[in-house]
């Protein structure tokens, strides 16, 4: 689909723990619409982002927030209100997809593997182990790896867990604990109907967490990933699945872990992003690259797709 010149709000910033991700992702597409002929206007959400988005008045709104509360429904609710066109999925879908237990309860139902586990408060943590270890600790509506603990049999947190010992329990008064899945860290990107590739990711040190993910060089991607074939397209069916299950518009993508010594059984989703990152370093423009997308493209298409939807439901041709 091809659209003409647009004026677009690029919305990025905002106060979660991805600001600094978000603002990269943010600038990243805002050059990329410029690049193309498109006015854009970049807006660093604030507390005053209604009044921001009602004086500029966009053709449309490229929410490239991550986080709370750009990614959790809350400004999907306000533009809904407001009737401006944006792009990424709707409110229903956003406070679904940010939350680990409820995404569970949408998916799990309809054949999607994922992780078992339990939410508990972090005082039950100090007193005992929730899972035998190794198990993983991690907020319930937190992204890009933020606040995620591997508990190990070696006690690297105290055995129990240490209120003084630095973790995600300092952070949050409940988390989810998740049995560990041991083997490969895999990424499967979708954009609108159809999943791209499957990416291995294999930090240089320690595991795939915040800095891994944005820091140049202290990641390796294998793009596509060098693996079998039916795990290819167990990832890209699952990632497709969960994508349309959960109502996701525009793009997503599929964070699995992937136990090489049990073949598909070994293969877990861990959860959907419904906003991932646009950055120099991000897997979606990544993924899109290797199958022949520039990155101004991909963005292009990500916006043409809440278009046709603004349409779709407006009853307009």
């Amino acid at each position: 689909m091809t659209i003409g010149k647009l004026h677009v709000a690029v919305l990025m910033g905002g106060w979660s723990s991805e600001r600094p991700v978000s603002l990269m992702s943010g600038e990243g597409v805002a050059k990329a619409l410029e690049s193309k002929g498109h006015r854009v206007t970049r807006i660093d959400m604030g507390r005053d982002v209604a009044l921001k988005l009602a004086e500029a008045k966009p053709d449309v709104v490229f929410n490239a927030l991550h986080g709370s509360p750009g990614e959790d429904g809350t400004v999907q609710g306000m533009m809904d209100l407001m009737g401006l066109t944006y792009t990424h999925s709707g409110l229903s879908t956003s406070v679904i997809a940010i939350d680990k237990e409820l995404t569970k309860q949408a998916l799990v139902p309809h054949g999607i593997p994922m992780p078992g586990g339990r939410i508990v408060p972090c005082e039950e943590i100090f007193e005992r182990d929730p899972l035998p270890r190794p198990y993983v600790l991690k907020p319930v509506n937190e992204g890009s790896s933020v606040g995620v603990a591997i508990v190990t049999d070696q006690g690297n947190y105290g055995n129990p867990v240490s209120r003084d010992a630095k973790g995600p329990w300092q952070d949050f008064d409940r988390l989810l604990a998740e049995p560990f899945i041991r083997g490969r860290e895999l990424t499967t990107a979708v954009i609108g109907d159809r999943a791209l590739l499957v990416t291995e990711l294999r930090p240089k040190s320690g595991f795939y967490d915040f800095d891994a993910k944005y820091t140049d060089g202290m990641t390796e991607h294998i793009c596509p990933a060098d693996i079998p074939d039916d795990i290819t397209a167990a990832c890209k069916d699952i990632a497709l699945r969960a994508h349309k299950l959960l109502g996701c518009k525009g793009t997503s993508r599929s964070d699995f872990r992937w136990d090489d010594e049990q073949g598909v059984e070994g293969l877990f989703l861990l959860e959907v992003n419904t906003q991932p990152g646009m950055t120099p370093l991000s897997l979606v423009p990544e993924q899109a690259k290797a199958c022949g997308m520039e990155y101004p493209d991909l963005v292009e298409a990500i916006i043409a797709e809440a278009l046709a939807d603004a349409r779709e439901r407006a009853g307009t041709p």
